[in-house]
C-alpha cells in the first residue's frame, strides 16, 4: 500500500497505528469549512459540499470557543498541511488540522473532523474547534 504517489500526492490510508499527513482528497473541503468560519459563518448555512450544516448548538459552541480565543480566523495557508494530522478509528479518520489567525499565524486552535469514506468521496462531519 503506497502512501504517497510520484506526485506527492498524500492518500488517505487507513492506518489505526500512526498520525498520518492530511490527504490531499481532503483538503479543498476543509478549506472552505475554515472559510465560512472565518466569514462568522459557523454553522456552514452557505454549504460545503459533502459537508452537513452543524446544529445550531454545535456552531454556537464553535463561535464561542473562537471568539474566546480572541484572535480572528484567517484563510489555511499551504503550510498548515505540515503539522496537520489523520488516523484511522475503524470506521472513519479523526483529522486536527491547525487553525491560522491575522495576530498569530499558525495559533493553538485546531479543527477536529470525522471523514469517511463514500462510493463517491469523502464526507466531513466537524466535530469541533478547540485548543488540544
Amino acid at each position: 500500500m503506497k502512501e504517497q504517489s510520484q506526485s506527492n500526492e498524500v492518500l488517505a490510508v487507513k492506518d489505526e497505528e500512526s498520525e498520518r499527513p492530511i490527504p490531499n482528497a481532503w483538503r479543498q473541503q476543509l478549506r472552505e469549512i475554515v472559510n465560512a468560519f472565518a466569514v462568522g459563518d459557523y454553522g456552514l448555512s452557505a454549504g460545503v459540499k459533502g459537508v452537513p450544516p452543524l446544529s445550531a448548538d454545535r456552531a454556537s459552541q464553535i463561535r464561542d470557543y473562537v471568539e474566546g480565543y480572541g484572535a480572528t480566523l484567517v484563510a489555511l495557508p499551504e503550510e498548515t498541511w505540515n503539522s496537520s494530522v489523520c488516523i484511522w478509528y475503524g470506521d472513519h479518520w479523526a483529522a486536527l488540522v491547525d487553525l491560522w489567525t491575522e495576530q498569530e499565524g499558525r495559533s493553538d486552535l485546531v479543527l477536529h473532523t470525522r471523514v469517511r469514506e463514500l462510493d463517491s468521496g469523502f464526507s466531513v462531519e466537524v466535530d469541533l474547534v478547540y485548543v488540544p
